[in-house]
Formats: C-alpha cells, sequence, structure tokens
C-alpha cells in the first residue's frame, strides 16, 4: 500500500502512472467483486483510498505551479 512518504517525492508524471495503475486494478477487483471471486474484500476499500490519495498529491501539484507563477509574476 502506498503511504505518504511514497508519494511525496514522485514528479506528476509518475503520480499519473500511478493513478492510471490503481485505477485499472480497482476495476478488476470491482470485476471480481461481482463475480464473486473476491478473496480479501477490504483490498478493494483500500485501492479505493489509494486512488483519493494519489488525486490528492496532483491537486497538489497543480496548486504548487499555480503558486509558483504568481510568486514569479
Amino acid at each position: 500500500m502506498k503511504n505518504k512518504e511514497d508519494l511525496k517525492g514522485l514528479t506528476l508524471d509518475e503520480l499519473n502512472e500511478r493513478l492510471a495503475e490503481s485505477m485499472t486494478e480497482y476495476d478488476n477487483l470491482h470485476i471480481q467483486q461481482a463475480t464473486h471471486q473476491l478473496s480479501n474484500p477490504i483490498r478493494l476499500r483500500d485501492v479505493r483510498r489509494q486512488i483519493a490519495r494519489i488525486k490528492t498529491f496532483i491537486h497538489q501539484h497543480g496548486q504548487n505551479a499555480v503558486t509558483d507563477k504568481s510568486a514569479n509574476a
């Protein structure tokens, strides 16, 4: 599971890549749940929270870019 320290040092491109991977994993887990093949239902919740965490870091990168541009103006 990805925690804050794992995500802090990543660039925006790396965060987007991790987001795509996590969303694919979530889709696969959701399909497994629908077909009653999911062995660990808690994993679905963990991946959903991981996606939210990554999206938060992406949003923070965007806010920092806007702040940097206004400071340089």
